[in-house]
């Protein structure tokens, strides 16, 4: 079975992009330089920032829906980002090197079932669940924070 991992459009952020630590104060987000690599990972791009690259953490409503399962949480975008990374049946090494909580949901944005994966399991873990019929979508969270990674379609 084929899957997509499609990243954030960067659109949805490009408003936050440069303004002063002030400014983004106004908008509850934050800005961080990566000190480290693997450190902030993106969910534009979907790759970890490399250091000295700056992202902005801020609030993203991942599932917005009337079901009990909607949800946010905080997430890094990268402020150098002006396209969202596509992956037809590949998962993005930002994920690949941590532990993923993958959640299952209908067409009525219910959760269907739950995994955790890592590593080359991921992709099969996504099959698995793309083989219940009822699975019309997946969330990928870093486990560890519980941020929304991605959201993984049939392709």
């Amino acid at each position: 079975m084929s899957f997509r991992i499609e990243g954030l459009n960067p659109d949805l952020f490009r408003h936050l992009f440069g303004l002063s630590n002030e400014a983004l104060a106004q908008h509850n987000a934050v800005r961080h330089v990566a000190q480290t690599s693997p450190g902030l990972p993106d969910r534009i791009c979907l790759r970890d920032l490399q250091v000295g690259e700056s992202a902005i953490l801020l609030n993203f409503e991942h599932l917005p829906t009337n079901s009990p399962y909607r949800s946010s949480h905080a997430i890094y975008v990268w402020e150098g980002a002006t396209k969202a990374e596509v992956l037809i049946d590949q998962v993005p090494d930002v994920m690949q090197h941590r532990i993923i909580a993958l959640r299952a949901f209908d067409k009525d944005d219910m959760m269907l079932s739950t995994e955790l994966a890592t590593g080359e399991n991921i992709a099969m873990t996504i099959n698995e669940m793309f083989a219940d019929s009822q699975v019309a979508f997946i969330h990928a969270h870093f486990a560890k924070h519980g941020c929304f990674a991605a959201r993984i379609d049939r392709a």
